[in-house]
């Protein structure tokens, strides 16, 4: 092998040991980015059965407000 078919081939290693640096270094950040999209989702699943109860509470306010709305007119129109 002679100096100058080493040294193209020393070139090729470290371009190669680059790409694979960057490689890697773009795998860490995605697993970092998918791990806070994972924590992210964590806290939307807690969140989810709080929020459905607030809205059948919501709900049954609103159907009371309704019924007490209709017992006033009631009222009214029998009165």
């Amino acid at each position: 092998m002679s100096f100058k078919q080493a040294k193209e081939l020393v070139e090729k290693i470290e371009l190669t040991e680059l790409s694979l640096k960057k490689t890697v270094d773009d795998i860490d950040a995605s697993s970092k980015s998918f791990n806070e999209a994972l924590r992210q989702q964590r806290i939307i699943m807690d969140l989810i059965p709080r929020a459905n109860f607030k809205m059948g509470l919501l709900k049954l306010l609103i159907a009371v407000q309704v019924g007490f709305i209709a017992g006033i007119f009631v009222g009214i129109y029998i009165l």
